[in-house]
């Protein structure tokens, strides 16, 4: 097996000279930091910051974020300081390696454990790492990585421990990292937490599921030649055809909404197309559905509306040979990238492309899909509270999501359980106070009302009116409960 240094040196490959140089530097820097330090597991602590400088090259991340990866624990573990990392290498690494050293420890209160004080200092470092993430999404990424080799381990740790890590991988961690299109670190810390949060639903889960999952993906597999010949004769080539399984977590939830009837989910294994082109997805499409029928209300064109997280991709599922029902994605390579690497992948290209033009640019800049971080950062500045920043953003940012569309098309990003007057104040303060009613689809319905993805939203307003109470009871975003308590108290209404 290749040792981890040869894995990342070729994961970063093409590497210059220049830039070898450097991470042989980090690394012997971190060696030395770390020598004689074991990690519980009993391996060598270097192994860890190892690990992480591997995950983030193959995000393509660039040379900084990987030594940033490698020296990552280098300050809080020894007694080197932030000034010797910039005098040892630059201001960027130290920057990251300090935002780092800063957000280290998010914990959850265990009751009656009296850890309020402790509890309220972690919540602080939390609000620091919304702060440090606005400001370089290196930061997070490099994090996300930290936190997910560190939940491979989780078993040395004492219960109690193992819950809390767990918690907060289930609870912050895994919904940021879908957040930011990372599906497969998200789906990766969900699983790993899975089994300490829920343990005998993860019992039950396995159970369910036992070996249906190796038995579809046999199946997938017996029939992609079908596929593969079908596309053959009307001259489209797929640059690659594969399988993603259901992540065990993921698949409990879905039972659950499902009355736990395997039979029901319907993308335990889906098949997934890549083309080399967008119009070729469409073209795929076509050629799936004179094969086999679809099954009524299961087609999704993520290509023409994206999800806010910039994903992109058709999904249909279909009644295939022998009346089995499967799932199939179809999406080009691009797609297929960031699906995986979400705001990872554009640094990818950030990173390989080489004309002048783009390499005057210094700071890497995030897609419009991306803009809720900056929002963010202005956001958690009216909390006062650390605790109800918290929970507030475990609502209004980290569950579950739904994109609907304005009139005009632009597309709101909110909760899922969101109604009318979540979207109206997203849209525009003014528009949330004075809203009267609601349009969805072109139908009026009650401003209570739970929007789904997909739905268009017109908002009818009413000059001069102010919010009613009585919406309190009812919006899902605690941003909303918040803007409209600030003007009911300045009217002298609440």
């Amino acid at each position: 097996m290749k040792s981890l240094k040869t894995q990342l040196i070729e994961a970063l490959q093409p590497l210059s000279d220049r830039d070898y140089d450097l991470i042989e530097q980090a690394l012997d820097f971190a060696e030395q930091a770390h020598q004689n330090q074991i990690r519980k597991t009993g391996e060598p602590f270097i192994n860890h910051p190892l690990r992480v400088a591997l995950l983030l090259a193959q995000m393509k991340l660039g040379i900084n974020a990987v030594m940033a990866g490698l020296l990552h624990d280098v300050v809080e573990d020894t007694n080197i300081t932030i000034k010797t990392i910039e005098r040892n290498f630059n201001n960027e690494v130290a920057f990251l390696v300090q935002s780092l050293t800063k957000i280290n420890t998010i914990k959850y209160q265990q009751e009656g454990k009296g850890e309020e004080k402790e509890l309220d200092t972690d919540k602080e470092n939390f609000r620091n790492m919304i702060l440090a993430m606005a400001k370089d999404l290196r930061v997070i990424l490099i994090k996300l990585a930290d936190r997910l080799d560190n939940m491979k381990s989780l078993w040395v740790l004492e219960p109690t421990k193992q819950k809390i890590k767990a918690l907060e991988s289930l609870e912050i961690f895994a919904p940021l990292a879908y957040r930011l299109g990372l599906t497969d670190i998200g789906a990766q810390l969900e699983d790993l937490s899975f089994p300490y949060v829920y343990p005998e639903e993860y019992k039950l889960t396995r159970k369910i599921v036992g070996r249906k999952r190796e038995e579809l993906e046999s199946y997938l597999k017996s029939i992609v030649p079908l596929v593969e010949k079908k596309l053959k004769e009307n001259n489209l080539t797929p640059l690659k055809i594969k399988y993603r399984a259901k992540h065990l977590y993921s698949i409990w939830r879905k039972l659950q909404k499902e009355d736990m009837d395997i039979k029901r989910v319907y993308d335990l294994v889906a098949m997934r197309i890549i083309m080399p082109k967008t119009e070729d997805c469409y073209a795929v499409l076509g050629i799936i559905h004179q094969m086999w029928k679809p099954v009524p209300g299961r087609f999704k064109d993520y290509i023409a509306l994206p999800k806010p997280n910039g994903y992109q991709s058709l999904h249909t599922t279909v009644f295939s040979e022998h009346g089995r029902i499967v799932e199939i994605q179809i999406r080009t390579k691009e797609m297929d990238e960031e699906a995986e690497w979400g705001i990872a992948s554009h640094w990818m290209y950030h990173e390989t492309k080489q004309t002048k033009i783009y390499q005057k640019k210094k700071q890497f800049i995030p897609p419009k899909s991306f803009y809720w971080i900056k929002q963010l950062q202005e956001w958690q500045k009216t909390f006062y509270n650390s605790n109800q920043f918290l929970e507030s953003l475990k609502i209004d940012f980290f569950k579950d999501r739904i994109f609907v569309l304005t009139p005009k098309g632009d597309i709101i990003d909110l909760p899922e359980g969101a109604t009318p007057i979540d979207f109206a104040y997203q849209v525009h303060t003014e528009i949330g106070n004075q809203a009267s009613g609601a349009k969805v689809n072109d139908k009026l319905v009650p401003l209570n009302y739970h929007l789904k993805s997909g739905d268009v939203v017109e908002i009818i307003v009413q000059k001069g009116k102010l919010p009613s109470a009585s919406w309190l009871g009812f919006v899902k975003m605690i941003e909303t409960k918040k803007k409209i308590e600030e003007i009911l108290r300045r009217k002298k209404l609440l």
